[in-house]
């Protein structure tokens, strides 16, 4: 029986988009002008945009066909009624409230659950999370395991909550805490998963206070795969089966659909408990629009239906996770310093590592990152110091505890050899690594400063060739 070793895309291409090929200096010009910040550089001068995995997936026939039968009604259409039986058949929550993106589910949980002199604790907060519990007064604090703040370490699932460190802490603070948030995978840590025993684990502690436990799930089918593959006795169940289990040991989920749903937009926020699923949708109405239609067009609720479905097949799951830890293989064998093990939806640079001669006040991560682009056009996302530290009153920087460089694979766009151009571009910068000097932050927001903050760098020219 033949065995192939290559694994296949499940799909073929039906639509293409032609690619940006500009010269280094059209990309210099560009990185000049958005002030080294990447997210200030317009797509149309990235080559490779790895930016990130939200929203960035290419959708499939079934749900272009999906988009077509999209009820634009303003209340009761029936693509609401489509798009809640897929998510109630998934988390078996009773309360659907469909929102625009993530973020927007978190903004309407906090701005109801958090509060001044509340904690809200975590694996680990993304940054729009954190930025949305602090926003509401209440305190962030995050509980994952010792290994997950070791990017050098192996360990199969990076992401789990500290359980010891967790209930210590709650003995002593548990009437300050509304709710727990378990981010699967978790994208700050390196995509890393979670497993099934700790998700368990951490509801066991949590329910000797009544405690809520909430799922950040966008990347829920990629954390199903990782626990088949990983986790003892788990190798023969589906992965719906194990998602549907993730969801029932919750009290609650928030999801961006915009990583796992395929989607280009959209969101949900699903919760059991009456009472606050009825103050969310109040307060939904004041944001996002009718409970029906959550700031979404009908189109978009029928594509995520179909993408809900689309994303737990096995087929697709095996090539996804494999054609990431394809990049990472290759950039390991070339002595490139990265988060081990291989991630789900992203490969991440040790950025510390990768540019040890700088002090991670330097902003290494930065570093890195507009190295790649001006050098192989390719975007990819800082998630260190600039994303999670902050500004000291003498101008420089209280380091996070890792500085990642984040290349995010969006899901069904990108082939083998676009993944190979990117390991070549990323050993190219690596060889030439101690020609980069670091940056400062010159101008910043209050709140998630990364999108818009501006830099200088320190001592040298990123721009020359």
């Amino acid at each position: 029986m033949f065995q192939p070793k290559t694994i296949i895309e499940p799909f073929r291409v039906k639509v293409v988009e032609p690619l940006p090929q500009h010269p280094r200096s059209v990309r210099a010009e560009a990185l000049k002008d958005a002030r080294f910040n990447i997210f200030a550089v317009p797509a149309e001068k990235v080559t490779i945009d790895l930016m990130t995995d939200s929203g960035t997936s290419a959708m499939s026939q079934e749900q272009w066909a999906a988009v077509m039968r999209g009820d634009e009604s303003y209340a009761g259409a029936r693509s609401f009624f489509s798009f809640k039986k897929t998510v109630q058949d998934l988390t078996g929550m009773g309360h659907i409230i469909p929102v625009h993106q993530g973020r927007a589910a978190e903004k309407i949980l906090f701005s109801i659950m958090g509060g001044e002199g509340k904690v809200i604790p975590a694996n680990t907060h993304f940054d729009t999370t954190r930025a949305n519990v602090e926003f509401s007064g209440a305190e962030a604090l995050d509980f994952v395991i010792e290994e997950g703040l070791d990017p050098s370490i192996e360990h199969p699932f990076k992401g789990n909550v500290d359980i010891q460190k967790l209930t210590a802490w709650l003995e002593k603070n548990h009437e300050r805490v509304p709710l727990m948030v378990l981010t699967v995978t978790n994208n700050s840590g390196g995509g890393q998963p979670v497993s099934l025993e700790n998700i368990r684990q951490t509801r066991e502690v949590l329910q000797r206070w009544d405690i809520p436990l909430f799922l950040d799930s966008a990347r829920f089918a990629e954390n199903a795969w990782f626990i088949k593959m990983r986790e003892e006795g788990q190798a023969g169940r589906t992965p719906r089966e194990i998602a549907q289990e993730m969801f029932r040991l919750c009290d609650g989920a928030m999801m961006s659909a915009k990583k796992d749903g395929f989607g280009n937009i959209g969101g949900f926020l699903a919760i059991n408990h009456d009472e606050i699923a009825g103050e969310c949708r109040n307060l939904l109405i004041l944001t996002e629009g009718f409970p029906t239609y959550g700031g979404l067009a009908g189109r978009d609720l029928e594509a995520l239906a179909v993408g809900l479905e689309e994303v737990l097949d096995e087929h697709y799951l095996d090539y996804r996770i494999s054609s990431t830890a394809y990049v990472w293989h290759h950039l390991d064998r070339l002595g490139v310093p990265l988060l081990r093990p291989a991630g789900g939806h992203a490969v991440y640079l040790d950025g510390r590592a990768f540019l040890s001669h700088l002090d991670p006040a330097e902003l290494p991560g930065q570093a890195v990152s507009i190295a790649l682009f001006l050098e192989g056009g390719i975007r990819v996302c800082e998630i260190g110091t600039v994303m999670f530290g902050s500004t000291r009153e003498d101008g420089l920087q209280n380091a996070s505890p890792m500085d990642l460089v984040r290349l995010a694979i969006p899901r069904r766009v990108y082939t083998q050899s676009h993944m190979d151009y990117v390991v070549e571009a990323v050993a190219y910068v690596f060889d030439k690594r101690k020609e980069l000097g670091g940056l400062r932050i010159v101008e910043e927001s209050s709140a998630l400063r990364h999108f818009t903050c501006a830099f200088e760098p320190i001592g040298w020219d990123p721009l020359k060739a």
